[in-house]
Formats: C-alpha cells, sequence, structure tokens
C-alpha cells in the first residue's frame, strides 16, 4: 500500500490534467458508469461532521473519502480528509493519502471546469468572494480556463481581502457588493450562512459558481437560485437531504437543472443565450476525489514517491 503526504500529492497533481479528468468523470457518472452513494456523516462537537464519501469511477477505481468539516477552526483548514484506494478487481487496498489538498484542488477544478462550459466566451471580470482556501484554490483553477482582464477578491475581512489579492495579482473590493456588480463571473467560496452574492448585483449573463455549504442558510440569494439556468453535479446527490444536498434547490424541480457531465456530454445545452444567469451548484461529490486521486496515484507510481507499506502478510 502506498502512502502520501500533503506535500507529495500538492507536488504530484497537474492540474491542467485535472480538469480534464473531472470532465471525464462527471461524463461517466451522468451516463450511469458509476457507483456513487450519496454522502453520510457522522456529527461532532463544534458543529463538525465526519463525512464518508465511497465511490467506483471506470476511469479512476474504486475509493472513499473520509472528511472532517468543521467550519470554527482557526490555524488550520475547516476541510481535513484522507482518501483510500482499492483495486478495483480484488478490494486491495493500494494507496492511503491526504485528502485535504485534494478537496481543495478538485472543488476548485470542478468549478472552473463549469465555468469553461457555461460562462459567457468574452466573460472577463471574474469576482471571487472569500478569502479562504477556495478561494486561492478558484484562483488557481479559473486561471487554466481562461486570461481574465480582472479578478476582484471580496471578504467579510478587508485586510484578508486585500492579503490575498495582493498574492494573486487582484483588486480588493470594499465589499461583497463591489465585487459582484459588473463581474462576468462570479464564484462564492464562503461558509456564510447569510446571502453574499444577491440578484440584484448580477448582471445578465453572468455566469455564478457557489461550493459553500451553511445549512440550513446559503451564502446564495434565494431569488438568484430561482432566476438562473442550474447545474449540479449530480441530481442524486444535489437534491438529497444534508449533509449530501444542497439547501438551496429545496423546491426546485430536479428535472429542470442539468448535470454537470450531460453538459460535458453534450445531451443538454448548459447556456442558451447572452443575457441567460447560469448556476453551478456544487456539493462536492466521490467521483472528483477518485478522479484526482487516480492522477496522483500515476504519477507517484511513474516517478518512485511515496511509502510503501504492508498492512497484512499474505500467504500462499
Amino acid at each position: 500500500m502506498l502512502v502520501l503526504t500533503r506535500a507529495e500529492v500538492e507536488e504530484l497533481l497537474d492540474l491542467d490534467e485535472l480538469l480534464d479528468a473531472l470532465a471525464r468523470a462527471h461524463a461517466e457518472l451522468s451516463a450511469g458508469a458509476a457507483s456513487m452513494p450519496a454522502r453520510i456523516a457522522a456529527l461532532a462537537e463544534n458543529d463538525g461532521l465526519l463525512g464518508a464519501m465511497p465511490g467506483y469511477l471506470p476511469s479512476a477505481g474504486l475509493g472513499c473519502k473520509l472528511v472532517s468539516v468543521f467550519p470554527h477552526n482557526a490555524g488550520r483548514p475547516s476541510h481535513q480528509a484522507a482518501i483510500a484506494l482499492f483495486d478495483p478487481a480484488d478490494g486491495t487496498p493500494v494507496a492511503l493519502m491526504d485528502g485535504t489538498s485534494i478537496t481543495a484542488s478538485r472543488t476548485a477544478g470542478a468549478a472552473a471546469l463549469a465555468a469553461r462550459l457555461l460562462a459567457r466566451e468574452d466573460a472577463s471580470v471574474l469576482a471571487i468572494v472569500g478569502t479562504g482556501v477556495q478561494a486561492r484554490s478558484h484562483a488557481r483553477a479559473f486561471s487554466r480556463i481562461r486570461a481574465w482582464e480582472e479578478i476582484r477578491i471580496a471578504g467579510r475581512d478587508r485586510a484578508k481581502a486585500e492579503e490575498l489579492a495582493a498574492e494573486i495579482g487582484a483588486t480588493a473590493a470594499a465589499s461583497f457588493e463591489e465585487a459582484v456588480r459588473g463581474a462576468d463571473a462570479v464564484a462564492a467560496t464562503t461558509h456564510s450562512a447569510e446571502p453574499v452574492v444577491r440578484l440584484e448585483w448580477v448582471a445578465p449573463g453572468t455566469h455564478v459558481s457557489s461550493v459553500g455549504f451553511a445549512a440550513p442558510g446559503s451564502e446564495l440569494d434565494p431569488e438568484l437560485v430561482r432566476a438562473a439556468t442550474i447545474v449540479v453535479e449530480s441530481r442524486g446527490s444535489s437534491f438529497a437531504p444534508p449533509p449530501a444536498g444542497a439547501p438551496e434547490l429545496a423546491g426546485i424541480e430536479p428535472q429542470s437543472v442539468a448535470e454537470l457531465g450531460e453538459i460535458v456530454a453534450g445531451a443538454r445545452p448548459g447556456r442558451t443565450s447572452r443575457d441567460e444567469i447560469t448556476l453551478y451548484k456544487s456539493v462536492g461529490v466521490a467521483v472528483q476525489d477518485l478522479a484526482a486521486a487516480a492522477l496522483v496515484l500515476r504519477a507517484a507510481r511513474e516517478r518512485g514517491l511515496g511509502l510503501e507499506i504492508e498492512l497484512e502478510e499474505i500467504h500462499a
């Protein structure tokens, strides 16, 4: 069994390859080729939870992520995870790797994939709402789909917004509203239980993505959700009860919502007009972790990285 640390995972995961792997994963998921039950979780102290996300994907194999979500953490990530991969032919454990960096990268990568498919071709101004791990990951991922003429950063803490803006060559906005107004694409990456992206700020033709989870609240204005053309990772996961699903989608007809993989495969159209507001609402799904972990494992084997351990002695 190969064990890979966070530093090794970060070194091995190619973010450009990841976007293509995520596109394949979502196409397989929407085609019914994957096995992916909805996430389950045990509730813990300090509003925390430990979620389990197993799955099988033909292009990436068999595995499970265990992820803890502790929104009040200070000094360490709110999301921490480990991913175990198994041989899909006989169930033998083959790898254990850090899943914290994979969670950050695959979440942002899927949002960037959605923006590549749904944002207007002439979209040039990106607003990132939030200043944490996902804000940084989104800045890296979104830079791979186009050269943005302007990137705006907004957060509740102006100093953190200015720090992140200086780090990535962006502009710190004075408020959420200032960041969102006039933006062609908006990436919401917060834990806010109150809306930080409101319909009245969003111009026609804007693409919005949201990866935040703060049930029963939301970082999105309910009016925005109702006005938008919605795309999700999986209807089965997105419309499931928390902790799997998105509370923002309560009252929305599931069949009115497209899956990302359906758009990748051309089974659903995505954006149909210049003035349409599109919304990618993410809950995070196991096939994304598998797609990323498979890339890491392949690269580790090619480069001889990681620690090999024996879990048990096999006797003939």
